[in-house]
């Protein structure tokens, strides 16, 4: 499998992986971590790892945790000198460092999500090598002052500015030779690249070998490929650039021996093409063409075709953007026995994946007919570096933590079930996937969870572990090997060249994409865009970061018509040894009642949505004397409390049909309102710049916070932590912790975090998990957080007026915002990509939405029920007579409650 050879060449606990995305590993020293308990000093001794962003220690003791410190966190890096006191033994000189966040990663040495600790730290390191202690704080000095450049250009440029320094002080070591008669060519400054991360170093290349000496001596010390021994060898793109250059030993393997990034176009075209020289005399270099009459004529299979095609398309597993991509070929996942004679189980080759449910493109194409140019039909791609970690987690846990900072995606997003996932790429609104080479190998470790990896818990109680089978595959090999032999059958030997004309063929570009509904976004196109053109270069490492994140598509290799196979005709060619192998062990029966009742919630809320058109008001009362800016519902649903601009909160009661009670906090407009989890606390957001805490229980207020330097805007709560976003430019995290007594009081409000923004802020949204935080200000600028350690993942100035409502989608793939610009818009989380806008013929104020269905609060007063796949209005309902300006509804989504300028609230019923 591709991962493990990559890793395969250290046994070492540290790797690479432990780097940010983008980082650099410079240098290591051993070294020992001093702590001090109880006036007892403790040394634990390691390697201390100096990168470019980072310093991680990584201890002998594989009990002890892996400690990692980013720069940004460090307030103070310096030098403690040596002590040489006559009274007491002498003290050597060492490096301290004052930081505000420790991350513990592989603790008891297992491989799990990371452990961010807050909070004030000073941790000590003595060198082994006393002498080289103030060397290296000098380093690490240089290098924390790129990390606080406000700019990540600037950032970038000084970090890469260290680097050549570095190189360029460095040469390749010629003992390294494995004979003494060897005659070096031509030597340079190079970086290995490997999936998710690259190492920097030189590369040598003499009338015998390729070698490659890492800067940092990890994994080892030089890495040598005789050329004897090489196969194949290919250019390639690096970050849209003609850089790379990828080594094969073997012909039929999909995963190199080395692949190698230059820093100049040069100095890679002159290693190739001296190279190339070189296997002139042993090697046939083939075309996209050669290998096209060999498999037509069954001299390749079509598994051995597919990765042909994929490594002269500049696919490669070292690249995770541009991963080899394959197609899925069954479209049944259901059957207790696989029948590979009836066209019928397979899927129809001749489509995207995006195009084979008519449902789901009429619904693309309405919105592709009405989009400004540049328009595409599908909003992500079929092969990104996300989808490849959803495949390979379980193999690859490391390489997800990496691309997640530290985090496994949520349980019930991950890759349980083949045929659920199959199903979601036929059904979802944003799923478009294929497949990877390795659903067509002989390693099966990817579908087991060989590793035991504490993958999480899914909604109905179950652990995530191996993934479930269909029913006619009786274990994991036996899968593979039927999905191999349904690759190789006479259907898809038949059909093939249809799938090959999407992907790699003349229906990937122009006017035949349009007519295959084959257009994805420009961005992942080879040639959509010239980074080099944009000057800016906080926006041209954006750009590319976007780019290399959303996938791409790979490079066009036919511009006719792919031929078909010739391929006879006989019906043993289909026919499965194993079709009829027993049903797999997980049936219904096994599942948990909460499974069933988890089921059923979704098929309510999925039904509910469905008839949302069938929303009808039940009852409609004037209790406030200006605007309506939030509601809140008890637990039991009984109560309903609501605020105003006319500065009280106000709980009506639905039995009696009446309000019983107002509360006012200040003579200052009230903004939002939240319930909490215990059911017994009301928050209150104000414009005197304070939140209040009022107590059902008691009926009076409990607490006051005054958090903010101007008005607050709105409110979120997760796991006692409160976030307040304010017209003074800033999101603050709260820990609102209770102090347990009977009055609920919390004793403390402990600020955690300072989120600033350009402008003030109008709204914020949590994910369901509470692992994201959105925020949208009054430039029309949506910001995406990570909240465990209260960093930017992406800004997008989306919107040309301010923001008035966002949310996540239920899966939190999407947010949707909506603004003063009348447009509705969809940004990708994962990317920052725009994937859809809707201009409306009003404002829309708030919303509540499934992620495709859209139910909003139009400036007009009506209610507006929005399909975002065509982006059109499904029903406009009449609700109140000025703007719809708040709205609440219920879990299961059959109950909507609104508020409006009207100062009316209105309570909706979903009627069967």
């Amino acid at each position: 499998m591709a991962f493990l050879k990559t890793q395969g060449r250290t046994k070492e606990r540290f790797s690479l992986l432990l780097l940010d995305l983008e980082e650099y590993y410079f240098e290591q020293h051993t070294a020992y971590h001093v702590t001090t308990s109880s006036n007892k000093e403790k040394k634990v001794r390691g390697s201390l790892k100096v990168c470019s962003r980072s310093i991680i220690f990584d201890p002998e003791d594989l009990a002890e945790p892996i400690l990692k410190i980013t720069l940004r966190d460090c307030k103070k890096i310096e030098f403690l000198d040596r002590e040489n006191n006559p009274f007491h033994e002498p003290r050597p000189s060492a490096i301290s460092i004052l930081c505000v966040q420790v991350i513990y990663i592989k603790e008891s040495n297992v491989i799990a999500p990371y452990r961010n600790e807050r909070g004030a730290k000073n941790e000590t390191f003595q060198l082994e090598g006393w002498s080289k202690t103030e060397d290296v704080v000098q380093t690490l000095l240089q290098l924390h002052r790129a990390s606080c450049l406000e700019k990540l250009g600037d950032q970038t440029a000084m970090i890469a500015a260290n680097l050549q320094s570095r190189l360029a002080r460095s040469f390749f070591d010629k003992n390294c030779f494995q004979s003494v008669g060897e005659k070096p060519h031509m030597e340079c400054a190079v970086e290995m690249v490997m999936p998710l991360v690259s190492n920097p170093g030189n590369v040598c290349i003499t009338d015998e070998s390729l070698y490659f000496q890492p800067l940092n001596g990890y994994p080892e010390q030089v890495i040598q490929i005789q050329l004897h021994r090489v196969r194949r060898i290919y250019k390639r793109r690096h970050g849209l650039r003609p850089l790379g250059l990828e080594v094969f030993c073997t012909e039929n393997d999909f995963c190199s021996d080395i692949y190698l990034k230059f820093y100049k176009t040069a100095d890679r075209d002159e290693i190739y093409y001296y190279m190339a020289t070189f296997l002139e005399n042993h090697v046939t270099e083939h075309t996209a063409e050669s290998y096209m009459l060999q498999w037509q004529r069954g001299h390749l299979s079509n598994y051995q075709y597919l990765l042909h095609l994929n490594n002269l398309a500049d696919r490669s597993c070292n690249n995770l953007s541009q991963y080899p991509v394959f197609p899925w070929v069954i479209n049944d996942y259901a059957s207790d026995r696989l029948d590979l004679t009836n066209a019928a189980t397979f899927r129809d080759l001749n489509k995207p994946v995006g195009a084979l449910n008519q449902e789901r493109l009429d619904q693309l194409l309405a919105r592709y007919r009405g989009m400004p140019e540049p328009r595409f039909m599908y909003g992500s791609h079929y092969s990104s570096p996300g989808y490849v970690l959803f495949y390979l987690v379980r193999v690859a846990p490391e390489h997800m933590l990496c691309l997640q900072n530290g985090r496994y995606d949520h349980a019930d997003r991950m890759f349980n079930s083949i045929g659920d996932t199959w199903k979601n790429c036929l059904e979802g609104a944003t799923d478009f996937k294929e497949l990877i080479p390795e659903f067509y190998g002989n390693d099966c470790g990817f579908l087991e969870n060989k590793l035991r990896l504490g993958l999480g818990r899914r909604q109905n109680g179950s652990l995530v572990g191996d993934v479930v089978l269909p029913p006619w595959a009786s274990d994991s090999r036996d899968f593979l090997q039927k999905h191999r032999t349904a690759l190789e059958s006479q259907y898809v030997s038949e059909h093939l060249h249809q799938w090959i004309d999407l992907v790699f063929g003349f229906k990937q570009r122009g006017g035949e994409a349009i007519a295959a509904h084959n257009v994805f976004h420009p961005l992942t196109y080879e040639g959509g865009i010239d980074c080099d053109s944009i000057e800016d270069p906080d926006q041209r490492i954006a750009m590319l970061t976007q780019i290399l994140e959303f996938g791409q598509t790979p490079k066009q290799l036919f511009t006719t018509p792919h031929p078909q196979r010739i391929t006879p005709r006989f019906q043993n060619i289909t026919r499965s040894p194993s079709s009829n192998s027993p049903v797999s062990d997980l049936s219904p029966a096994s599942q948990s009642e909460d499974s069933s009742f988890e089921d059923l919630t979704e098929e309510s809320r999925k039904l509910a949505w469905a008839n949302m058109g069938n929303l009808k008001p039940i009852s409609s009362h004037k209790i406030h004397k200006e605007a309506v800016t939030g509601i809140a519902v008890s637990l039991d649903g009984s109560a309903i409390f609501s605020t105003s601009q006319d500065t009280t909160l106000k709980m009506f009661s639905k039995e009696l049909k009446d309000f019983q009670r107002s509360m006012s906090f200040s003579n200052m407009a009230l903004s939002s309102c939240l319930m909490l989890a215990d059911g017994k606390t009301v928050v209150c957001s104000s414009w005197d710049n304070h939140v209040y805490f009022y107590s059902i229980p008691f009926g009076r207020r409990q607490d006051t916070l005054m958090g903010h330097d101007d008005a607050v805007s709105k409110m979120c709560w997760f796991d006692d932590r409160l976030y307040t976003a304010s017209w003074d430019s800033t999101v603050k995290v709260w820990l609102c912790a209770s102090d347990g007594s009977s009055s609920h009081k919390r004793s403390q409000f402990q600020l955690l975090a300072e989120l600033e923004h350009d402008a003030g802020v109008n709204t914020i949204g949590l994910n369901p998990a509470g692992t994201l935080l959105v925020s949208g200000c009054k430039d029309g600028a949506v910001t995406i957080w990570d909240t465990s350690g209260y960093t930017t993942l992406q800004q997008i100035h989306c919107h040309t007026g301010s923001i008035h409502h966002m949310a996540f989608s239920p899966d939190s793939r999407h947010v949707l915002s909506v603004g003063a610009d009348s447009c509705m818009k969809v940004t990708d989380v994962q990317t920052g990509m725009v994937i859809s806008t809707v201009k409306a013929v009003e404002e829309q104020r708030c919303f509540c939405w499934d992620g495709n269905l859209v139910l909003c609060g139009g400036q007009s007063g009506d209610l507006l029920l929005w399909d975002l796949l065509s982006n059109t209005v499904i029903q406009r309902i009449p609700a109140h007579s000025g703007a719809v300006t708040a709205m609440w509804m219920s879990e299961l989504c059959s109950t909507v409650i609104t508020g409006g300028n009207d100062r009316q609230i209105v309570l909706w019923k979903l009627l069967s």
